[in-house]
Protein backbone atom coordinates (compact mmCIF):
# COMPACT_ATOMS: atom_id res chain seq x y z
CA UNK A 1 0.00 0.00 0.00
CA UNK A 2 1.67 3.35 -1.25
CA UNK A 3 -0.67 6.08 -0.53
CA UNK A 4 1.44 9.06 -1.73
CA UNK A 5 -0.20 10.96 -4.50
CA UNK A 6 -0.71 14.68 -4.60
CA UNK A 7 -4.19 15.58 -4.95
CA UNK A 8 -5.73 19.42 -5.40
CA UNK A 9 -6.76 19.70 -1.83
CA UNK A 10 -3.22 18.41 -0.34
CA UNK A 11 -1.33 14.74 -0.01
CA UNK A 12 -3.42 11.83 0.02
CA UNK A 13 -2.38 10.46 3.84
CA UNK A 14 -1.19 6.95 4.66
CA UNK A 15 -1.21 5.48 8.28
CA UNK A 16 1.87 3.90 10.03
CA UNK A 17 2.23 2.71 13.54
CA UNK A 18 4.11 4.58 16.20
CA UNK A 19 7.71 3.52 17.48
CA UNK A 20 8.95 5.38 20.05
CA UNK A 21 12.79 5.61 19.67
CA UNK A 22 15.46 6.43 22.63
CA UNK A 23 16.93 9.25 20.25
CA UNK A 24 16.71 12.93 21.44
CA UNK A 25 16.84 15.05 18.55
CA UNK A 26 16.68 18.34 21.34
CA UNK A 27 14.16 21.45 19.25
CA UNK A 28 14.10 19.66 16.10
CA UNK A 29 10.60 16.70 15.19
CA UNK A 30 12.42 14.33 13.10
CA UNK A 31 11.19 10.59 12.22
CA UNK A 32 12.57 7.52 11.08
CA UNK A 33 10.98 5.80 8.11
CA UNK A 34 12.07 2.33 6.66
CA UNK A 35 13.41 2.09 3.12
CA UNK A 36 10.36 0.00 2.67
CA UNK A 37 7.98 1.89 4.21
CA UNK A 38 4.72 1.69 2.69
CA UNK A 39 3.23 4.59 3.23
CA UNK A 40 5.60 6.69 1.03
CA UNK A 41 8.49 5.95 -1.37
CA UNK A 42 11.89 7.12 0.88
CA UNK A 43 12.97 8.25 -2.55
CA UNK A 44 10.58 11.02 -2.66
CA UNK A 45 11.62 12.69 0.44
CA UNK A 46 15.78 13.75 -0.61
CA UNK A 47 17.02 16.41 -0.53
CA UNK A 48 14.66 19.19 2.20
CA UNK A 49 11.21 17.25 1.49
CA UNK A 50 9.44 17.09 5.16
CA UNK A 51 6.70 14.90 5.75
CA UNK A 52 3.65 15.75 8.21
CA UNK A 53 2.26 13.59 10.81
CA UNK A 54 -1.35 13.95 11.99
CA UNK A 55 -2.57 12.05 15.78
CA UNK A 56 -4.73 12.86 17.92
CA UNK A 57 -5.76 16.08 16.01
CA UNK A 58 -2.13 17.58 16.34
CA UNK A 59 -0.61 17.69 12.96
CA UNK A 60 3.57 18.36 12.41
CA UNK A 61 5.79 18.59 10.21
CA UNK A 62 9.52 16.30 10.57
CA UNK A 63 12.53 15.92 8.87
CA UNK A 64 12.77 12.06 7.89
CA UNK A 65 15.87 9.86 8.44
CA UNK A 66 16.01 6.68 6.66
CA UNK A 67 16.65 3.58 7.96
CA UNK A 68 18.22 0.02 6.20
CA UNK A 69 17.70 -2.00 9.46
CA UNK A 70 14.17 -3.63 9.98
CA UNK A 71 14.88 -4.06 13.80
CA UNK A 72 14.61 -0.49 14.12
CA UNK A 73 11.77 -0.10 12.57
CA UNK A 74 9.54 -2.19 10.59
CA UNK A 75 7.85 -0.94 7.02
CA UNK A 76 4.83 -0.30 8.50
CA UNK A 77 6.17 1.47 11.32
CA UNK A 78 7.16 5.52 11.91
CA UNK A 79 9.63 5.75 14.44
CA UNK A 80 9.52 8.43 16.59
CA UNK A 81 12.55 10.01 18.87
CA UNK A 82 11.45 11.59 22.08
CA UNK A 83 10.90 15.49 21.55
CA UNK A 84 8.29 14.61 18.78
CA UNK A 85 6.58 11.50 20.19
CA UNK A 86 5.59 13.97 23.80
CA UNK A 87 4.35 16.73 21.24
CA UNK A 88 2.02 13.99 19.79
CA UNK A 89 0.76 12.57 23.04
CA UNK A 90 0.92 9.52 21.08
CA UNK A 91 1.66 5.90 22.69
CA UNK A 92 3.61 2.80 20.85
CA UNK A 93 1.68 1.12 18.40
CA UNK A 94 -0.64 4.08 17.67
CA UNK A 95 -1.44 4.12 14.12
CA UNK A 96 -1.22 8.28 12.99
CA UNK A 97 -1.48 9.37 9.55
CA UNK A 98 1.41 10.81 7.54
CA UNK A 99 2.07 12.02 3.59
CA UNK A 100 4.49 14.24 2.26
CA UNK A 101 4.38 17.69 3.18
CA UNK A 102 4.46 21.10 1.25
CA UNK A 103 6.39 23.37 2.01
CA UNK A 104 5.28 26.29 5.15
CA UNK A 105 3.77 28.93 3.15
CA UNK A 106 5.60 31.58 5.40
CA UNK A 107 9.01 30.71 3.91
CA UNK A 108 8.15 33.28 1.36
CA UNK A 109 7.63 35.80 4.00
CA UNK A 110 10.51 34.44 5.80
CA UNK A 111 12.24 35.32 1.98
CA UNK A 112 10.68 39.20 2.07
CA UNK A 113 12.33 39.60 5.41
CA UNK A 114 15.50 38.35 4.51
CA UNK A 115 15.48 40.66 1.74
CA UNK A 116 15.06 43.51 3.78
CA UNK A 117 10.96 44.21 3.89
CA UNK A 118 9.02 45.48 6.13
CA UNK A 119 6.14 42.74 6.79
CA UNK A 120 2.27 43.03 8.12
CA UNK A 121 1.10 41.78 11.61
CA UNK A 122 -0.78 38.99 9.23
CA UNK A 123 2.60 37.81 8.08
CA UNK A 124 3.90 37.79 11.84
CA UNK A 125 1.32 36.49 12.90
CA UNK A 126 1.12 33.33 10.22
CA UNK A 127 5.26 32.87 11.19
CA UNK A 128 4.55 32.91 14.89
CA UNK A 129 2.17 30.12 14.08
CA UNK A 130 4.30 27.95 11.97
CA UNK A 131 6.92 28.63 14.29
CA UNK A 132 4.56 26.98 17.48
CA UNK A 133 3.99 24.06 15.21
CA UNK A 134 7.63 23.18 14.11
CA UNK A 135 7.11 23.96 10.50
CA UNK A 136 10.07 26.01 10.29
CA UNK A 137 13.64 23.86 10.48
CA UNK A 138 16.54 25.60 11.99
CA UNK A 139 18.16 26.63 9.06
CA UNK A 140 14.98 28.78 7.93
CA UNK A 141 14.81 29.99 11.83
CA UNK A 142 17.78 31.14 11.69
CA UNK A 143 17.54 32.85 8.33
CA UNK A 144 14.37 34.76 10.00
CA UNK A 145 16.78 35.65 12.91
CA UNK A 146 19.52 36.92 10.94
CA UNK A 147 17.19 39.09 8.48
CA UNK A 148 15.21 40.50 11.69
CA UNK A 149 18.77 41.60 13.08
CA UNK A 150 19.55 43.54 10.47
CA UNK A 151 16.37 45.67 10.07
CA UNK A 152 13.07 45.24 12.10
CA UNK A 153 11.00 48.46 12.75
CA UNK A 154 9.51 49.37 16.01
CA UNK A 155 5.75 48.33 14.72
CA UNK A 156 7.15 45.13 13.57
CA UNK A 157 8.20 44.57 16.78
CA UNK A 158 5.06 45.51 18.45
CA UNK A 159 3.48 43.13 15.44
CA UNK A 160 5.45 40.14 16.40
CA UNK A 161 5.33 40.41 20.06
CA UNK A 162 1.17 40.45 20.14
CA UNK A 163 2.08 37.47 17.58
CA UNK A 164 4.18 35.36 19.68
CA UNK A 165 1.50 35.68 22.43
CA UNK A 166 -1.48 34.78 20.57
CA UNK A 167 -0.17 31.41 19.51
CA UNK A 168 0.38 30.05 22.77
CA UNK A 169 -1.58 29.93 25.85
CA UNK A 170 -2.02 32.58 28.26
CA UNK A 171 -2.39 32.65 32.03
CA UNK A 172 -5.21 34.92 33.68
CA UNK A 173 -5.00 35.09 37.40
CA UNK A 174 -7.88 36.14 39.91
CA UNK A 175 -5.69 38.93 41.52
CA UNK A 176 -5.36 42.55 40.82
CA UNK A 177 -1.38 42.76 41.33
CA UNK A 178 0.40 40.58 39.07
CA UNK A 179 4.44 41.84 39.46
CA UNK A 180 7.51 40.24 37.61
CA UNK A 181 11.19 41.68 37.35
CA UNK A 182 13.28 40.83 34.75
CA UNK A 183 16.87 41.05 33.78
CA UNK A 184 18.10 41.69 29.93
CA UNK A 185 21.35 39.74 30.50
CA UNK A 186 25.05 40.42 29.88
CA UNK A 187 26.13 40.44 33.54
CA UNK A 188 27.53 37.73 34.68
CA UNK A 189 26.34 36.70 38.41
CA UNK A 190 23.58 39.39 38.33
CA UNK A 191 20.96 36.79 39.96
CA UNK A 192 18.93 39.11 41.70
CA UNK A 193 15.56 37.33 40.63
CA UNK A 194 15.89 34.54 43.13
CA UNK A 195 16.23 37.45 45.93
CA UNK A 196 13.77 39.77 44.28
CA UNK A 197 10.77 37.21 43.92
CA UNK A 198 10.45 35.55 47.81
CA UNK A 199 10.88 39.21 49.02
CA UNK A 200 8.07 40.44 46.64
CA UNK A 201 5.77 36.93 47.89
CA UNK A 202 6.42 37.45 51.66
CA UNK A 203 5.02 41.07 51.11
CA UNK A 204 1.98 39.20 49.86
CA UNK A 205 2.11 40.12 45.81
CA UNK A 206 1.77 38.01 43.25
CA UNK A 207 4.50 36.93 41.24
CA UNK A 208 4.62 34.01 38.81
CA UNK A 209 7.77 34.05 37.26
CA UNK A 210 8.84 32.45 34.23
CA UNK A 211 12.62 32.35 33.17
CA UNK A 212 14.34 31.04 29.90
CA UNK A 213 17.67 29.05 30.45
CA UNK A 214 20.80 30.79 29.45
CA UNK A 215 21.11 32.15 26.03
CA UNK A 216 24.88 33.78 25.80
CA UNK A 217 25.29 33.95 29.63
CA UNK A 218 27.02 30.95 31.85
CA UNK A 219 23.73 30.42 33.61
CA UNK A 220 20.02 31.70 33.41
CA UNK A 221 17.80 32.43 36.15
CA UNK A 222 15.99 28.97 35.71
CA UNK A 223 19.51 27.43 35.09
CA UNK A 224 20.38 28.60 38.77
CA UNK A 225 17.00 27.75 40.17
CA UNK A 226 17.14 24.56 38.89
CA UNK A 227 20.13 23.71 41.47
CA UNK A 228 18.26 24.78 44.30
CA UNK A 229 14.74 22.70 42.75
CA UNK A 230 12.60 21.45 40.02
CA UNK A 231 11.83 24.22 36.79
CA UNK A 232 10.29 22.28 34.85
CA UNK A 233 6.41 22.94 35.63
CA UNK A 234 3.83 22.31 33.62
CA UNK A 235 1.15 25.20 33.51
CA UNK A 236 -0.87 23.60 36.10
CA UNK A 237 1.95 22.77 38.44
CA UNK A 238 3.24 26.69 37.95
CA UNK A 239 -0.26 27.61 39.45
CA UNK A 240 -0.35 25.43 41.65
CA UNK A 241 2.63 26.61 43.72
CA UNK A 242 1.79 30.17 43.01
CA UNK A 243 -1.94 29.51 44.47
CA UNK A 244 0.21 27.98 47.34
CA UNK A 245 3.27 30.41 48.05
CA UNK A 246 2.94 33.57 46.11
CA UNK A 247 5.20 32.57 43.70
CA UNK A 248 7.62 30.43 41.79
CA UNK A 249 10.68 30.59 39.75
CA UNK A 250 9.88 28.36 36.50
CA UNK A 251 11.56 27.52 33.15
CA UNK A 252 8.94 28.90 30.34
CA UNK A 253 9.83 26.10 27.90
CA UNK A 254 7.40 23.80 29.19
CA UNK A 255 4.23 25.72 29.57
CA UNK A 256 3.24 26.59 25.93
CA UNK A 257 3.53 30.89 27.35
CA UNK A 258 4.82 31.95 23.64
CA UNK A 259 6.19 29.00 22.69
CA UNK A 260 7.21 30.23 19.01
CA UNK A 261 10.37 32.35 21.46
CA UNK A 262 10.99 28.66 22.64
CA UNK A 263 11.90 27.67 19.25
CA UNK A 264 13.66 31.11 18.77
CA UNK A 265 15.87 30.64 21.68
CA UNK A 266 17.09 27.41 20.64
CA UNK A 267 18.37 28.38 17.48
CA UNK A 268 19.73 31.93 18.98
CA UNK A 269 21.66 30.27 21.49
CA UNK A 270 23.85 28.49 19.34
CA UNK A 271 24.76 31.16 17.12
CA UNK A 272 24.72 33.94 20.07
CA UNK A 273 22.11 36.24 18.72
CA UNK A 274 19.72 38.90 20.76
CA UNK A 275 19.52 41.44 19.11
CA UNK A 276 17.15 44.18 20.32
CA UNK A 277 14.14 43.62 18.87
CA UNK A 278 13.93 39.77 19.07
CA UNK A 279 14.97 40.36 23.09
CA UNK A 280 11.77 42.99 23.65
CA UNK A 281 9.56 40.35 21.74
CA UNK A 282 10.64 37.56 23.50
CA UNK A 283 10.87 39.27 27.26
CA UNK A 284 7.29 40.95 26.45
CA UNK A 285 5.62 38.07 25.23
CA UNK A 286 6.65 35.61 27.71
CA UNK A 287 5.40 37.84 30.33
CA UNK A 288 2.10 38.60 28.87
CA UNK A 289 1.19 35.47 28.41
CA UNK A 290 2.32 34.33 31.98
CA UNK A 291 -0.18 36.91 33.28
CA UNK A 292 2.27 39.54 34.50
CA UNK A 293 0.60 42.90 34.74
CA UNK A 294 3.37 45.34 36.41
CA UNK A 295 7.11 44.60 35.06
CA UNK A 296 10.36 45.89 36.60
CA UNK A 297 13.17 46.07 33.86
CA UNK A 298 16.66 46.28 34.49
CA UNK A 299 19.01 47.17 31.84
CA UNK A 300 22.68 46.96 33.05
CA UNK A 301 25.19 49.20 30.68
CA UNK A 302 29.13 48.88 30.96
CA UNK A 303 31.74 48.37 28.66
CA UNK A 304 31.69 44.86 28.65
CA UNK A 305 27.65 44.06 29.08
CA UNK A 306 25.68 43.39 26.86
CA UNK A 307 24.76 47.15 26.55
CA UNK A 308 27.79 49.23 26.49
CA UNK A 309 26.43 52.89 26.59
CA UNK A 310 24.02 54.95 27.69
CA UNK A 311 22.37 55.54 24.09
CA UNK A 312 21.85 51.96 23.43
CA UNK A 313 19.81 52.09 26.58
CA UNK A 314 17.75 54.26 26.23
CA UNK A 315 16.81 53.30 22.87
CA UNK A 316 16.16 49.81 23.75
CA UNK A 317 13.98 51.16 26.99
CA UNK A 318 11.37 53.78 24.51
CA UNK A 319 11.20 50.20 22.59
CA UNK A 320 10.57 47.95 25.68
CA UNK A 321 8.49 51.04 26.46
CA UNK A 322 6.52 51.40 23.37
CA UNK A 323 5.81 48.04 22.92
CA UNK A 324 4.96 47.21 26.66
CA UNK A 325 2.74 50.37 26.82
CA UNK A 326 0.65 49.46 23.61
CA UNK A 327 -0.20 45.82 24.95
CA UNK A 328 -1.30 47.21 27.95
CA UNK A 329 1.65 46.04 30.27
CA UNK A 330 2.71 48.32 33.26
CA UNK A 331 6.29 48.71 32.85
CA UNK A 332 9.46 50.44 34.59
CA UNK A 333 12.54 50.33 32.50
CA UNK A 334 15.65 50.91 35.04
CA UNK A 335 19.03 51.43 33.76
CA UNK A 336 21.68 49.97 36.13
CA UNK A 337 25.38 50.28 36.37
CA UNK A 338 27.32 47.16 34.89
CA UNK A 339 31.20 47.41 35.61
CA UNK A 340 31.65 44.27 36.45
CA UNK A 341 30.28 40.96 37.62
CA UNK A 342 27.82 41.05 40.12
CA UNK A 343 28.44 38.53 43.81
CA UNK A 344 31.32 36.29 43.18
CA UNK A 345 29.90 32.79 41.70
CA UNK A 346 29.90 32.47 37.91
CA UNK A 347 27.64 29.42 36.75
CA UNK A 348 24.57 27.66 38.01
CA UNK A 349 25.75 25.98 41.47
CA UNK A 350 28.22 28.93 42.62
CA UNK A 351 25.67 32.10 41.66
CA UNK A 352 22.95 29.67 43.53
CA UNK A 353 25.38 29.48 46.70
CA UNK A 354 25.58 33.21 46.47
CA UNK A 355 21.71 33.44 46.56
CA UNK A 356 21.57 31.66 48.88
CA UNK A 357 23.95 33.30 51.34
CA UNK A 358 21.96 36.58 50.57
CA UNK A 359 18.61 34.93 51.46
CA UNK A 360 20.52 34.05 54.75
CA UNK A 361 21.71 37.43 55.79
CA UNK A 362 25.21 35.96 55.53
CA UNK A 363 27.68 38.72 56.80
CA UNK A 364 30.17 37.22 54.34
CA UNK A 365 26.81 37.08 51.53
CA UNK A 366 28.10 39.67 48.12
CA UNK A 367 26.97 42.74 49.17
CA UNK A 368 26.23 44.08 45.20
CA UNK A 369 23.93 41.07 44.65
CA UNK A 370 22.02 42.40 48.01
CA UNK A 371 21.92 45.84 47.74
CA UNK A 372 20.78 45.58 44.01
CA UNK A 373 18.12 42.90 44.84
CA UNK A 374 16.96 45.30 47.54
CA UNK A 375 16.71 48.28 45.07
CA UNK A 376 14.88 46.31 42.45
CA UNK A 377 12.77 44.46 44.86
CA UNK A 378 11.64 48.05 46.33
CA UNK A 379 10.65 49.19 42.86
CA UNK A 380 8.42 46.12 42.09
CA UNK A 381 6.99 46.15 45.72
CA UNK A 382 5.73 50.03 44.99
CA UNK A 383 3.06 48.96 42.65
CA UNK A 384 1.30 48.22 45.76
CA UNK A 385 -0.26 51.47 46.39
CA UNK A 386 0.28 51.47 49.94
CA UNK A 387 4.02 51.39 49.62
CA UNK A 388 4.23 54.06 47.07
CA UNK A 389 6.44 57.26 47.64
CA UNK A 390 9.56 55.30 48.11
CA UNK A 391 8.97 52.97 50.59
CA UNK A 392 9.24 49.99 48.92
CA UNK A 393 12.92 49.75 49.55
CA UNK A 394 13.00 49.77 53.49
CA UNK A 395 10.06 47.42 52.68
CA UNK A 396 12.21 45.40 50.57
CA UNK A 397 15.30 45.78 53.23
CA UNK A 398 12.84 44.51 56.09
CA UNK A 399 11.51 41.30 54.40
CA UNK A 400 15.26 40.09 53.90
CA UNK A 401 16.84 41.28 57.50
CA UNK A 402 13.74 39.16 59.17
CA UNK A 403 14.32 36.51 57.45
CA UNK A 404 11.18 36.36 55.86
CA UNK A 405 12.25 36.32 52.43
CA UNK A 406 14.81 33.17 52.98
CA UNK A 407 12.16 31.32 54.52
CA UNK A 408 9.31 32.39 51.69
CA UNK A 409 12.01 30.97 49.02
CA UNK A 410 12.18 27.44 50.74
CA UNK A 411 8.67 27.38 50.72
CA UNK A 412 9.19 27.89 46.90
CA UNK A 413 11.78 25.45 46.54
CA UNK A 414 9.63 22.35 48.64
CA UNK A 415 6.19 23.67 46.24
CA UNK A 416 8.18 23.26 43.04
CA UNK A 417 9.66 20.00 44.35
CA UNK A 418 13.62 18.84 44.80
CA UNK A 419 16.23 19.94 41.68
CA UNK A 420 16.96 16.66 39.37
CA UNK A 421 20.76 17.73 38.88
CA UNK A 422 23.34 17.87 40.83
CA UNK A 423 24.64 20.94 43.70
CA UNK A 424 28.34 19.64 43.64
CA UNK A 425 31.20 21.90 42.32
CA UNK A 426 33.03 20.67 39.31
CA UNK A 427 36.33 18.67 40.35
CA UNK A 428 38.74 19.74 38.40
CA UNK A 429 40.53 23.43 39.56
CA UNK A 430 42.20 25.87 38.00
CA UNK A 431 43.34 29.44 40.08
CA UNK A 432 44.51 32.12 37.60
CA UNK A 433 46.74 34.23 39.38
CA UNK A 434 48.01 38.29 39.60
CA UNK A 435 51.44 38.27 37.06
CA UNK A 436 52.12 41.37 39.68
CA UNK A 437 51.47 43.46 42.34
CA UNK A 438 48.57 45.72 41.88
CA UNK A 439 44.70 47.40 42.41
CA UNK A 440 42.02 45.12 40.07
CA UNK A 441 41.20 48.04 38.08
CA UNK A 442 38.42 46.21 35.74
CA UNK A 443 36.96 42.87 35.54
CA UNK A 444 36.07 42.17 31.79
CA UNK A 445 31.97 40.59 32.12
CA UNK A 446 31.59 39.20 28.34
CA UNK A 447 35.52 37.21 28.99
CA UNK A 448 34.40 36.01 32.62
CA UNK A 449 31.47 34.78 30.92
CA UNK A 450 33.24 33.32 27.73
CA UNK A 451 35.89 31.42 30.40
CA UNK A 452 32.69 30.65 32.60
CA UNK A 453 31.04 29.25 29.83
CA UNK A 454 34.04 27.40 28.10
CA UNK A 455 34.51 25.40 31.58
CA UNK A 456 31.12 24.25 31.08
CA UNK A 457 28.49 26.14 32.67
CA UNK A 458 25.65 25.79 32.36
CA UNK A 459 25.51 22.71 30.62
CA UNK A 460 27.55 21.50 33.59
CA UNK A 461 26.40 23.16 36.66
CA UNK A 462 28.77 22.72 38.86
CA UNK A 463 31.44 24.50 36.24
CA UNK A 464 32.18 28.18 36.03
CA UNK A 465 34.00 30.62 37.90
CA UNK A 466 34.86 32.01 41.34
CA UNK A 467 36.06 35.20 41.71
CA UNK A 468 38.02 36.25 44.68
CA UNK A 469 38.99 39.76 43.54
CA UNK A 470 36.77 42.31 42.41
CA UNK A 471 37.15 46.33 41.38
CA UNK A 472 39.51 47.95 43.59
CA UNK A 473 40.98 44.84 45.68
CA UNK A 474 44.69 45.29 45.99
CA UNK A 475 46.73 42.01 45.12
CA UNK A 476 50.21 40.66 45.36
CA UNK A 477 51.96 38.87 42.64
CA UNK A 478 50.89 35.23 42.78
CA UNK A 479 47.83 35.92 44.48
CA UNK A 480 44.24 33.91 43.01
CA UNK A 481 42.30 36.20 41.21
CA UNK A 482 39.38 33.80 40.58
CA UNK A 483 39.08 30.07 40.40
CA UNK A 484 37.68 27.66 37.45
CA UNK A 485 35.81 24.35 38.01
CA UNK A 486 35.05 21.93 35.46
CA UNK A 487 34.00 18.40 34.97
CA UNK A 488 35.21 17.26 32.23
CA UNK A 489 38.63 17.43 30.97
CA UNK A 490 38.58 19.00 27.64
CA UNK A 491 36.67 21.85 28.23
CA UNK A 492 38.37 22.35 31.53
CA UNK A 493 41.62 22.67 29.41
CA UNK A 494 39.60 24.87 26.94
CA UNK A 495 39.04 27.67 29.81
CA UNK A 496 42.32 26.93 31.40
CA UNK A 497 44.40 27.98 28.06
CA UNK A 498 41.79 30.79 27.48
CA UNK A 499 42.67 32.34 30.93
CA UNK A 500 45.97 32.38 30.44
CA UNK A 501 45.86 34.25 27.43
CA UNK A 502 43.60 37.24 28.42
CA UNK A 503 42.15 36.55 32.34
CA UNK A 504 39.48 39.12 32.01
CA UNK A 505 41.13 41.05 35.08
CA UNK A 506 43.37 44.02 34.62
CA UNK A 507 45.61 45.54 37.54
CA UNK A 508 46.92 49.19 38.22
CA UNK A 509 49.56 50.14 39.97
Amino acid sequence: MTLDIETPAGPARARLKTRPLALDTFRENVVVLSRDCVAIRPERLAGQRKVEIRAGGRTYLAAPMICDEPSVVAADEIGLPEPLLHRLGALAGTWVEVAPARAAETLDEVRAKVMGETLSADAYMAIARDLADHRLSDIEVAAFLVACAGFMTADETLDFTRAMVAVGDRLDWDHRLVVDKHCIGGVPGNRTSLVVTPIIAAHGLLMPKTSSRAITSPAGTADTMEVLARVDLSAEEMRAVVEQCGACVAWGGRMNLSPADDVLISVERPLSIDTPEQMVASILSKKIAAGSRHLVLDVPVGPSAKIRDRRAALKLKKLFEYVGGRLGLSLEVLITEALQPIGRGVGPVLEARDVRAVLACDPDAPADLREKSIRLAGRVLEADPALMGGKGEARARELLDSGAAGRKMDEIIAAQGPSPISSGLGDLVHEVRAHRDGVVSSVDCLRIATLARLAGAPTDPGAGLDLLAKMGTRVRAGQPLYRLYASEPSDFGFAVEAADRDSGVSLAA
